[in-house]
């Protein structure tokens, strides 16, 4: 018998409910997009008049989702980095010298006094006074040799150790560089990724290129300089020891020590040591706050690691003064009052409230692990984006139309039920697409107008094996019910195919092509639904109030 139980006519009318629902914002891109920035500002703290009127022209009950436009429909930043790699191995040359330097001292009657010797980049020179004890001292330093954490490197260390004359000479190895270079691009990727997100942008595509490169694009950013000073910023904080201070930038700091600039003190320096006591990679959380005097500042915790270091040398160095670096520029120096023990602490400054608003999402982001050389820029107008998704329009318009004109013209009433319901595929994609966040570029534009065209597929399908039945079945009821059922083996295997295609575009695509094979995939599912589900249901209701003799399909 022809009828669907009315739980299932319920989540039918829900799910097309639901979809147009999340759909509706997009038809007031402009005014729910300004809605939630000033939702998004607000929360941040900038509660003010204007966000206020701004977040209240949408209202809040409703869905606020939006299908993201991509960088060639909205306009954007696009950029290509070059991440500066050997930058790394400096870092890791500077950092081992404190372990060279403890597991040398007790051998001091073998290798004599040890002093650290200014070196290129990348390599650490350490100069011993008793050359006969050099094979002991290489001996020594091999010992802090770690194991490479590689496939490619397997059984490899990660330092080679040598000897020139009365230096030991420690550079890493190339397995070691191998590794270290993988894992500094894919730590780049993840806090540009991170960075760009907090900051309140759209959807950007970021991807490696080659070997050390990293394309960014970002749609709806203003400039390209813009995003370059989102990105650029690395927010490396360190805590390091005072030596004393200066008002000459370019005295001699002596070994081991760097002379570094005060933020908000005119021509004073601190002379450092280079060797930091904590740095920001140990953060786990910072957040804006206020200090005592309700001066705008940073809270920050470390993590077990970071916070029993910063507590130790608190404990040992009470009356000492320590200073908080940032991007080597020293925001404070406090002088050590107390054991800090929990981890847990404020950097004050002079900032204002979204100073440290921004502080706070760049030490949560993290530190970039190497600079950056951006070795092409370009902003894209919103004027090309605009002319796209004019044509954009027009094709898809064109295809609708279209589409709608042969269901009438070669179905009749039953046409009319699945222009019907292809009006809600479209509705249920848009829905689908605003749920999940996803951008929509050109290509998945194209996804949507295929998806217009394939979508009367499976009605094509049902309504001939309609037509078939009527020939034999006994009545109008029993030629429908039968041309469902008949017709869903076919309709499963031929979707089922295509959505196979695009979950391989999908995990194997980047960038655009993904972005054709979410349209696509979603396009499929939702044609499917219906197909088998809406159209059937409309039929069902329009036989159930006519009850036809007979039929024409």
């Amino acid at each position: 018998m022809l009828q669907i139980e009315t739980w299932k006519r319920v989540l039918i009318w829900a799910t097309l409910a639901l979809g147009l629902a999340l759909a509706l914002p997009n038809a007031f891109y402009t005014r729910v997009e300004q809605h939630n920035d000033a939702v998004s500002a607000i929360e941040l703290g900038a509660d003010t008049a204007e966000n206020q009127q701004l977040a209240s022209q949408w209202p809040g009950f409703l869905p606020s989702g939006l299908v993201n436009l991509g960088l060639d429909l909205r306009g954007g930043a696009h950029l290509l980095a070059e991440v500066k790699v050997q930058d790394v191995y400096a870092a890791r040359m500077e950092a081992l010298w404190p372990d060279v330097r403890d597991v040398l001292r007790p051998e001091r009657e073998t290798v004599g006094t040890i002093r650290l010797l200014p070196s290129d980049p990348g390599e650490l020179r350490v100069r011993i006074s008793e050359p006969s004890g050099m094979p002991r001292a290489i001996e020594l330093v091999r010992g802090l040799a770690q194991p490479v954490v590689s496939l490619t490197g397997a059984g490899s260390t990660d330092i080679v150790v040598r000897a020139d004359g009365d230096q030991i000479v420690v550079t890493l190895s190339e397995a070691e560089q191998q590794a270290s270079d993988e894992r500094t691009m894919q730590q780049s990727l993840e806090i540009i990724r991170r960075r760009i997100d907090e900051v309140g942008t759209r959807e950007p595509t970021i991807q490696r290129q080659g070997s050390d490169r990293i394309l960014i694009q970002v749609p709806g950013i203003g400039s390209a300089q813009e995003l370059k000073d989102i990105i650029g910023t690395t927010a490396q904080l360190t805590f390091q020891p005072v030596v004393g201070s200066t008002d000459n930038a370019n005295e001699s700091p002596g070994v081991g020590n760097e002379v570094v600039p005060y933020l908000d003190r005119e021509g004073a320096f601190a002379i450092l040591e280079q060797v930091p006591v904590v740095t920001g990679e140990e953060l786990v959380d910072a957040q804006p706050a206020f200090d005592q005097n309700g001066r705008p500042a940073v809270n920050f915790r470390f993590n077990p690691s970071g916070a029993r270091k910063f507590g130790d040398y608190t404990a040992d160095n009470i009356g000492s003064p320590f200073a908080i670096v940032l991007d080597n520029e020293v925001i404070s120096a406090p002088v050590i009052q107390s054991h800090i023990a929990g981890g847990s602490g404020i950097i004050t400054g002079n900032f204002t409230v979204e100073e440290s608003t921004n502080l706070a999402v760049l030490l949560r982001a993290g530190a970039l692990p190497a600079g950056m050389e951006f070795l092409e820029e370009r902003t894209i107008g919103p004027e090309l984006g605009q002319d796209s998704i004019d044509a954009g329009k027009i094709a898809t318009v064109v295809a609708f139309v279209a589409v709608l004109g042969f269901m009438l013209a070669a179905y009749g009433l039953f046409g009319i039920f699945a222009n019907f319901a292809l009006i809600f595929n479209i509705v249920l994609i848009f829905g689908a697409l605003s749920l999940i966040g996803a951008t929509l570029t050109l290509p998945g534009i194209a996804g949507i107008v295929l998806t217009v065209g394939m979508a009367v597929d499976a009605n094509v399908l049902i309504f001939e094996r309609i037509r078939e039945e009527l020939k034999t079945a006994r009545g109008p009821a029993r030629a429908i019910e039968l041309g469902y059922e008949k017709a869903l083996s076919a309709i499963v295997d031929a979707n089922i195919t295509t959505f196979i295609t695009a979950v391989i575009l999908y995990v194997m695509g980047s960038g655009p092509v993904r972005g054709f094979a979410i349209t696509l995939g979603l396009g499929i599912l939702t044609s499917v639904f219906t197909a088998i589900f809406v159209t059937r249901l409309l039929i069902v209701m329009w036989y159930e109030r006519r009850r036809p003799k007979t039929i024409e399909v």
